[in-house]
């Protein structure tokens, strides 16, 4: 199965999020290259970027359920390398 090389670099504003983000995360593990969080106490927000391998379809998915959670924003940014 072809992989891509991706990052997802998510906001949370809701800090309520972040047990489904991490749940989804977990559930994701195997595609999983990297990640890093960096909470911002001054604006009350958390910064995560994800760093995958995994088919697009799979990066997608985990996008679009971690985007329609309440208060979370997520963007994709994909490699042209292909597997």
């Amino acid at each position: 199965m072809e992989t891509r090389v991706a990052v997802m670099s998510i906001v949370v504003e809701n800090g309520d999020a972040v047990e489904k983000i991490n749940a989804l995360l977990h559930e994701n593990g195997e595609y999983i290259i990297g990640r890093m969080g960096i909470p911002y106490r001054k604006r009350g927000i958390n910064i995560i970027s994800i760093a995958m391998d995994a088919p697009q379809d799979a990066i997608a998915a985990l996008a679009g359920k971690i985007g329609n959670l309440d208060g979370v924003s997520v963007k994709t940014a994909y490699s042209s390398v292909g597997a």
